[in-house]
């Protein structure tokens, strides 16, 4: 598993999701698997082949998780507020926090640090024209406005 950066809140929520499946979640499901038991027959019982199915899940979850940790390099979140650039004129204003790939959600204006525009705003300043390569071979060009690391 190669290196994976996150920020300090996001090596916080994992530790924290961690924690629950440890603590909580294992007690809950051996709980199911012992009241599955209790119904009889195992080779013919959904209930007990459901509760061993969760337990496996969370068992790779809580795998995964450790693995992550492990591998984790801390990185400062950068909020960048940007306006593109259409046709000479500032257009959509739009604030972009850089994050870990592992953080990246879109929908929340989180992107990843190493995304075409994540990458180059990451060490833009402020006033700063920055000009994006995009996948489909445009250039995309970004007045920098404020900048918080």
């Amino acid at each position: 598993m190669p290196e994976v950066q996150l920020t300090e809140a996001g090596r916080k929520e994992l530790e924290e999701r961690l924690e629950y499946l440890k603590s909580v979640r294992r007690a809950e499901i051996a709980e199911e698997i012992k009241t599955a038991r209790g119904f009889g027959d195992l080779s013919e019982n959904a209930e007990y082949d459901a509760a061993r199915k969760a337990q496996a899940e969370m068992e790779g979850e809580i795998a995964e998780i450790e693995a992550t940790l492990r591998l984790a390099k801390i990185i400062h979140e950068t909020t960048v507020t940007c306006a593109e650039i259409i046709d000479g004129k500032e257009q959509l204003c739009k604030t972009y926090t850089i994050v870990g790939t592992a953080e990246a959600d879109l929908a929340h204006g989180r992107i990843s640090d190493e995304s075409p525009v994540g990458s180059a705003l990451l060490k833009s300043t402020q006033g700063q024209i920055v000009e994006v390569p995009l996948p489909n071979g445009k250039i995309k060009r970004l007045k920098v406005l404020r900048v918080v690391r």
